[in-house]
């Protein structure tokens, strides 16, 4: 879109600079620890599939009942890997998920190796976790192909729709039908609570409330799905799902191994809004994002949340400050800003005087600040009434903006919102909103050009401002203290609180994990 807006460089390098700064000390504390998640997605890389059905208390994962054991054992500060490769070579099983039958038959001891036994046990697991990431590789090329056969949305923004009614066959169909009606994008909400759920549940399901579980079969089935239908419509259909919450490492990891192409993953969602341990969710969060630029998956940001509980006018600084520290952290785990989708979102309260204005301010400061980023626009959602006509023509001004400042992924507000879950009539009448605003003002957004010195401009410019001045307190008093003293969305979360703290775990000087080896080895 070129310099609109006129920010001065300095001010901008000024600003990432200080979200390096505030980011850094965050990045050695990840750097210095593991988590039972990271240890489970690592053994998934190498294998594990299924779950222990015959428990009294429900389903267990075989990879949580592996690394639960070891951690009982021996403990996981040398990590999981080297425990369980040493008992399988130990005890000559097939594969990981004997080991784990026999695991849960209380018949393995396990115990960390060293010397060459520890060295024959590592060569073994690299060899395993290689052919997991061999298989992300593969999907990723796929990806490639079938954009290149079957092409990308001719117009940008993509439109992106969400599915959610529990049943991933019902998904299947609306996602079917939102596809050919002009969706680019297919996000399946996952079942309220899952992310905090210390497991991954197994299988396809056929329940849920308010979403469908995340599982490894519904990636599955889902994406071939969408195949089918991109097939149909002649574009490449993206599938989206959130890697996020306690199993954040090992739904990174299910995305890559099936070919999903987006997942919701920030920094500080899961610490602000689901009261996760803020040092669980970062070190989870580094592993997941080096999985993710692995498979060449867009993550999503969640800034959008802090201005559901804060005023978007007086919190719009901390959206850019979080933007900032999210490019940094993605940057740092090995993302490009191809893959990087900075979350912002229109919810100034629409009866404010230059509401819209303040709007096109906010948005196309994130444009100029990431031009390369793969921007995500969400709708309208907290000041929706019930009133469906003034909820339409309010996302209707919502896509005008995205037009107009050039985002890359533009979420469908539904008129609904705040009423009932959306039908598939108020879906259908969502997508034709979108699809009148961008046909209508096709390409307006070359005759846009503020008044230099207008309110636009303005407005762009303090916002920058107040974010500097924020991130320069965020460096002198830490971002864990930050964090606890609710500066991002109102949450207060202390650095020792929260959900998954004690699947925390300090590495010793012989921790090894070989996906964590070939992750960064490929950079």
């Amino acid at each position: 879109m070129g310099d609109l807006l006129n920010l001065d460089p300095n001010v901008v390098a000024k600003a990432r600079q200080l979200a390096a700064r505030a980011s850094e000390p965050v990045i050695a504390l990840a750097k210095a620890h593991t988590t039972v998640a990271v240890e489970r997605a690592t053994l998934r890389l190498a294998g594990i599939t299924g779950a222990d059905t015959a428990h009294r208390a429900g389903d267990v994962p075989w990879v949580n009942r592996v690394v639960d054991t070891i951690r009982e054992h021996c403990g996981l500060e040398h990590g999981a890997v080297l425990p369980a490769f040493d008992a399988l070579r130990r005890h000559d099983f097939a594969n990981l998920t004997e080991l784990a039958e026999a695991t849960a038959a209380g018949q393995v001891q396990y115990k960390v190796p060293a010397g060459r036994e520890a060295e024959r046990a590592y060569k073994l697991a690299r060899t395993a976790v290689g052919k997991g990431v061999r298989t992300v590789d593969r999907n990723r090329a796929q990806r490639d192909k079938l954009i290149a056969r079957l092409g990308d949305p001719a117009q940008r923004p993509w439109i992106y729709l969400i599915v959610a009614t529990g049943d991933i066959d019902e998904d299947v169909i609306q996602a079917g039908n939102a596809a050919r009606a002009g969706a680019d994008i297919i996000a399946v909400i996952r079942s309220t609570g899952q992310s905090l759920l210390d497991y991954v549940p197994e299988g396809a399901t056929h329940h849920g409330f308010a979403g469908t579980y995340a599982t490894q079969e519904n990636f599955r089935i889902m994406r071939a799905a969408l195949d089918e239908v991109s097939k149909e419509v002649g574009r490449y259909i993206r599938l989206t799902n959130y890697a996020s919450g306690l199993c954040m490492p090992e739904i990174a990891v299910l995305g890559g191994l099936q070919r999903l192409d987006m997942m919701l993953n920030d920094s500080m969602y899961g610490i602000l809004f689901r009261d996760i341990n803020p040092i669980r969710t970062f070190v989870d969060q580094r592993f997941s994002r080096q999985v993710h630029a692995r498979a060449g998956i867009i993550i999503n940001t969640g800034e959008d949340n802090y201005l559901t509980t804060a005023d978007a006018v007086d919190a719009a600084h901390t959206v850019t400050v979080s933007q900032l520290l999210n490019e940094h952290f993605a940057h740092e785990a090995g993302l490009p800003d191809s893959l990087l989708g900075l979350g912002h979102a229109f919810e100034i309260n629409p009866d404010i005087p230059d509401s819209f204005r303040l709007e096109l301010a906010h948005a196309l400061l994130a444009r100029e600040l990431f031009p390369d980023a793969p921007l995500k626009w969400m709708p309208p959602t907290k000041h929706m009434t019930g009133d469906v006509f003034r909820g339409h023509l309010l996302d209707g001004f919502f896509n005008l903006a995205g037009v107009l400042t050039g985002q890359s992924i533009l979420l469908v507000g539904m008129m609904t919102e705040a009423v009932v879950t959306p039908f598939l009539a108020d879906r259908d009448l969502a997508l034709a909103n979108v699809r009148y605003v961008l046909g209508a003002a096709g390409n307006l957004r070359e005759d846009f050009r503020p008044a230099p010195d207008g309110f636009i401009v303005k407005r762009a410019h303090q916002v920058l401002g107040e974010a500097v001045d924020l991130l320069e307190r965020i460096v002198d008093d830490g971002l864990l203290n930050a964090i606890a003293d609710g500066t991002f969305g109102l949450m207060k979360r202390p650095p020792t609180g929260g959900k998954g703290a004690d699947g925390v775990i300090e590495k010793t000087a012989g921790y090894r994990n070989p996906a964590v080896d070939l992750l960064e080895e490929a950079r």
